[in-house]
């Protein structure tokens, strides 16, 4: 095994609550929460901070199969085999709005950068995009002939890519809404896509066992992946733009070096398939989930460098030929009878505090607060909604009585 630089990544904590396999997993803006969703209906809310409670939320009636945080953190949307879309506020009570947002299985939702929208993909074959504010429908986007997978914003929100098992991956404008090209190069049902950092390319992940990545200006393949063994379900780039994460049903999660166009890392630590993985917004942690009912947390340590660069000029990967070398494989196997592999969690390095940080802080919090504000309103109306159904139905009845006593 080649020597590790700096630092091998390492397995922090698992988290055990779901009752059947996980399906979907994100970090909270200030990765101080991480989300999941499973196969038994319900969403977990683990907190980062050890020996904190976790929150369990229960309200879908069938399968959650795709999760996400508004960038502000504030708000948290799921979505589920029933049908739904339901938009929660990530704190003890659990309150949520729901509402039918496709005519079958939800897929994929995910915010837009600005918190305002949100995408959504079906297997009804259409994305749609929402309003955030009381889940306004905006519009449709169907040119997908099977199930579509997965649908993502771009960093600026100007492009929406949708992935589907019609073997395609999609690109829209948002604003004209039309599909400005279909990437076809697939042999197998697309699973994942996701843009890079710096919106300039895209990567897929499919059940041919490859990840693809491609320049969104030219449209041209960059990069072709074969590494793994089985499906890639899912795949996450690293805030720097330098890494790319793929989750396998070959149960191993892998590291690849974009700028050098190779295999980093093979994790091994899921028992059975790796559904799911997501890095957290600073990139210094990832979360993984597969059908084993595990979460998992892991330090990256391989790019301690990049935290401060994180916020700078985000390189697009370079033009290379396919990889399938093998730098370094690493085993992680859970640590029997415990629940995570080390105490504490470190805390990321802190930026000095200037006042324009200070300003920006606090509008994010005043912005944060109003989502909630707004969405606390949203599930005051619908309740209000509800007792006024309930109040009509009562004078039906009422009004019937009466009748029939005067007959």
């Amino acid at each position: 095994m080649a020597a590790p630089w700096p630092e091998d990544p390492s397995l922090e904590r698992h988290f055990k609550g779901h009752r059947d396999a996980v399906t979907c997993v994100d970090f909270s803006l200030n990765t101080k929460q991480l989300a999941s969703g499973s196969m038994d209906s319900c969403l977990m809310v683990w907190h980062m901070k050890p020996q904190s409670r976790a929150y369990r939320f229960a309200g879908h009636k069938d399968a959650v199969t795709c999760v996400n945080f508004s960038p502000s953190g504030h708000l948290l949307a799921s979505g589920s085999r029933d049908k739904t879309v339901r938009i929660w506020i990530p704190n003890v009570k659990g309150e949520s709005t729901v509402f039918r947002a496709h005519t079958a299985t939800v897929r994929s939702v995910h915010f837009c950068s600005d918190g305002q929208s949100f995408v959504t993909a079906s297997d009804d074959k259409t994305v749609k995009v929402w309003s955030t504010h009381r889940q306004k429908f905006l519009f449709s986007l169907s040119q997908h002939i099977n199930w579509v997978r997965c649908a993502r914003f771009s960093p600026d929100g100007r492009l929406i890519v949708s992935a589907s098992d019609d073997k395609t991956v999609k690109l829209w404008d948002k604003t004209s809404r039309e599909c400005v090209h279909s990437y076809c190069e697939h042999g197998g049902f697309v699973t994942f896509v996701d843009f890079h950092p710096s919106g300039t390319c895209i990567a897929a992940a499919s059940m041919d066992n490859t990840v693809k990545v491609w320049d969104v200006r030219t449209h041209r393949l960059l990069q072709h992946y074969q590494l793994h063994s089985a499906a890639v379900n899912a795949l996450s780039f690293h805030p720097s733009g330098n890494y790319l994460l793929t989750a396998s049903s070959d149960s191993t999660l892998k590291i690849l070096d974009l700028m050098e166009g190779r295999l980093l890392y093979t994790l091994h630590g899921h028992q059975g398939p790796a559904t799911t993985v997501a890095f957290s917004r600073t990139g210094e942690y990832f979360a993984s989930g597969g059908s084993d009912e595990q979460v998992m947390v892991w330090k990256s340590n391989f790019d301690v460098v990049d935290y401060g660069e994180v916020l700078k000029v985000h390189r697009p990967p370079a033009l290379l030929a396919t990889s399938s070398g093998n730098l370094s494989d690493v085993d992680f196997p859970i640590p029997p009878g415990r629940g995570r592999s080390q105490e504490s969690v470190q805390s990321q390095p802190q930026e000095p505090i200037s006042m324009p940080q200070t300003l920006t802080s606090t509008l994010e919090h005043i912005v944060g607060q109003l989502d909630v504000l707004t969405q606390t309103v949203s599930i005051l109306e619908q309740r209000l909604t509800l007792t006024e159904d309930k109040l009509k139905q009562c004078l039906e009845n009422q009004q019937l009585i009466m009748q029939r006593t005067t007959s």
